[in-house]
């Protein structure tokens, strides 16, 4: 499998169109490339950044985000995994237009059905420290941006309903939650399994998680939510560094092309070499 040359990468993920737009809107110099197995994505430059981003709209829900998020990782090898997008409000100060910074998410469907009633078994996965610090000096030059820096709640509904049982379920069991989404626990879970990537979600609100979703939709609430995360976004990247390249470090042992390593000294490593026959070392007596 070919894998995009693209130094110091990270992966941004969405899920609905308007969300890819905005974040796309940010990325100079694409250039698409297909994996193997179908899945699409742009690879650029967000301006004034040190990185590649590799963009992708994956569609709705947290199992699917997950099994196409873990594909892209093993392909591109990014650096940091961003899902970035809209979400309802879960809570009365979280207004819209509002970007919410996940310090954890919750995939709130993790339970037990009793007689006595349903038992949580809460599942949760923290947000990157270093991009969440990131994303705290961002904010802080970003007039135009409420941020709030809460736990999300992930869910395969679509909540419009503030008084149903799933709504007094969510704010009873995951009460500090300041939004509600559908992909977020699946891509930071495919970012732990693989390789413990540092991961983060940012949401912007564009509705209340109530009977308004629709009127809210209607008013172009989406695409302001969705140019608030995108920014949010970029300014984390603009923040956040590229870790260095082992090879700039002036410690440890001289790494040859060949994928050898040589020590100083009379030692000679052949960890990862292959042999079929005896190896004769010879030591130079003049010295």
């Amino acid at each position: 499998m070919s894998v995009p040359e693209t130094p110091h990468t990270v992966l941004v993920l969405t899920a609905l169109p308007l969300e890819y737009a905005a974040i796309r809107a940010h990325i100079e110099e694409r250039d698409e490339r297909v994996h193997p197995d179908g899945t699409r994505v742009e690879i650029g430059r967000p301006a004034g950044t040190p990185w590649h981003a590799a963009i992708a709209e994956l569609g709705m829900g947290a199992e699917r985000a997950a099994a196409l998020t873990s594909q892209l990782i093993n392909w591109l090898r990014p650096e940091a995994v961003f899902f970035v997008g809209v979400a309802g409000s879960l809570k009365d100060d979280v207004g819209i237009g509002d970007v919410v910074v996940g310090t954890q998410v919750y995939e709130i469907h993790g339970g037990k059905q009793t007689p006595e009633g349903f038992l949580v078994r809460p599942k949760a996965l923290p947000g990157s420290h270093a991009l969440e610090q990131a994303a705290r000096s961002a904010v802080r030059d970003m007039p135009d941006v409420r941020a709030h820096f809460l736990p999300i709640a992930t869910g395969d509904v679509v909540l419009a309903d503030a008084q149903s049982k799933i709504a007094r379920f969510i704010r009873r069991s995951y009460n500090d939650a300041g939004a509600i989404e559908m992909e977020g626990s699946g891509a930071l879970q495919a970012a732990h399994l693989n390789g413990r990537l540092d991961a983060l979600v940012i949401r912007g609100i564009s509705d209340r998680a109530d009977e308004g979703k629709s009127r809210a939709d209607a008013s172009g609430s989406q695409e302001l939510a969705a140019k608030q995360a995108a920014a949010v976004t970029v300014g984390v990247l603009r923040k956040h560094q590229p870790r260095k390249d082992s090879s700039d470090s002036e410690e440890g042992p001289h790494r040859r092309g060949d994928g050898g390593a040589t020590y100083g000294g009379d030692h000679i490593d052949f960890r990862g070499g292959t042999f079929y026959g005896p190896v004769t070392g010879k030591t130079d007596r003049r010295r």
